[in-house]
């Protein structure tokens, strides 16, 4: 009994983990890539679609597909600066744990499972809806003690043996500074850990195969092994940006004391997410030194957070690729990457 528990735990902590590092791994339409590595696969997406595709234990690839629309297009507030950045990266938080329980379900099956030699079918086991909606809410919770939280408290405690650094822009700088490191060492610390790099591994697979795509030319596995693994339109790219634009924000915060400095960083999520957004999508189109300047950390960080993938695993990249892109052409739609 006491064995069938910690095992559940640890299976919770590891999904918990996961969604934690979800954010590094995908990224809003129109602006950053349209994809995510997920466990044992990719998720990618178009305009309307989406596909994720999965190897599973034996071998054979699942996949799942299905239409969708752009927040915009359902609720027409969301067309708006600042707002359509809250929409879009909402949806694509939504549909990153979506293909996240999937790739569970098929990919995370357990060793006596997989094993067992009895006649009778074994269900896949399924992630209930209950069980994903309290792993994300764990990781909501992770991420706000790790980085709101202990920065604030952190440089709180600093202007309290220094107070000469009390002031707001060496507070908010010690703070962000505080909370960049912080966010460097979590995804240095799980790229230690053999699970998360299987899924880097599908992340450079991921970025290989838009690379291919994106070049217009045949999108195979030789096209995209001569790809690099490393693309500027990543979600890694993205928060950073978000990191720095934080950092500003929080300067025109009017309070001082520890609880309203919090419940402040906590409010203007939503905020410092649009604003980055749209900072994102400016500089994206501009394709001039800003979007050289705003991708290069990216860049530099993707050497943490992707490796080089394999050949199936560049299979599994195509393949969901190819599903979405085809999903998108029966509806009429344009064949981009969104």
């Amino acid at each position: 009994m006491m064995t069938s528990i910690l095992t559940a735990v640890k299976r919770q902590v590891r999904q918990a983990l996961r969604l934690a590092v979800l954010p590094v791994l995908q990224a809003p339409e129109e602006v950053l890539m349209g994809g995510q590595a997920v466990i044992e696969g990719v998720m990618m997406r178009s305009p309307h679609s989406y596909a994720v595709a999965v190897r599973q234990p034996t071998g054979s690839l699942a996949v799942t597909q299905a239409y969708l629309d752009r927040p915009a297009e359902r609720h027409p507030w969301l067309k708006y600066p600042i707002l359509r950045g809250v929409g879009v990266l909402g949806q694509a938080l939504v549909l990153g744990v979506r293909a996240l329980r999937y790739s569970a379900e098929q990919a995370l099956e357990e060793p006596e499972a997989a094993s067992s030699t009895s006649a009778k079918p074994r269900k896949k086991a399924e992630l209930s809806g209950w069980l994903l909606a309290l792993n994300v809410a764990i990781s909501l919770a992770f991420f706000i003690f790790l980085y709101k939280l202990v920065p604030l408290y952190l440089a709180t405690g600093v202007t309290r043996r220094y107070p000469g650094t009390d002031n707001t822009v060496t507070f908010n700088l010690m703070d962000g500074t505080i909370r960049i490191v912080l966010f460097l060492g979590f995804l240095i610390l799980m790229a230690q850990w053999k699970e998360i790099q299987r899924v880097f591994e599908y992340h450079g697979a991921e970025h290989k195969v838009v690379w291919a795509f994106e070049k217009r030319g045949p999108i195979d596995v030789a096209a995209a092994r001569a790809c690099t693994r490393f693309h500027p339109r990543c979600g890694t790219s993205f928060l950073l940006v978000v990191m720095g634009i934080a950092v500003v924000v929080y300067m025109f915060l009017p309070f001082h004391s520890f609880a309203l400095r919090f419940l402040g960083r906590i409010a203007l999520l939503p905020v410092i997410a649009g604003v980055s957004y749209e900072f994102i999508r400016f500089a994206a189109k501009s394709k001039g030194p800003l979007w050289r300047w705003a991708s290069q950390p990216g860049l530099w960080l993707q050497r943490v957070t992707t490796r080089e993938p394999d050949d199936r695993q560049l299979e599994t990249a195509i393949k969901a690729l190819e599903t979405a892109m085809t999903l998108e052409q029966n509806r009429g739609g344009e064949l981009v990457v969104a």
